[in-house]
């Protein structure tokens, strides 16, 4: 797995890419301080295990595998 930082909050996660579609993320702060869209879901009443992802780490995670950054297994 590979460290990835989300370009909004500063999150950073390990990232797994087995296909442009299969990612595997690994968060290694709590997702519910750190994360802003994840704090905000939890501040509404929504609770994180609940929460499939992250739309800014998303894109992060998108734009480490453009720039080779994160390498996708089957490329």
């Amino acid at each position: 797995m590979q460290p990835v930082e989300c370009v909004t909050c500063g999150n950073q996660v390990l990232c797994e890419k087995f296909s442009m579609a299969h990612t595997s993320v690994q968060w290694t702060a709590e997702a519910a301080v750190v994360c802003t869209e994840f704090r905000g879901r939890v501040a509404e009443g929504g609770n994180t295990a609940r929460i499939r992802t992250c739309l800014a780490l998303r894109e992060s995670i998108d734009r480490a595998v453009e720039e080779g950054t994160l390498e996708v297994a089957d490329a």
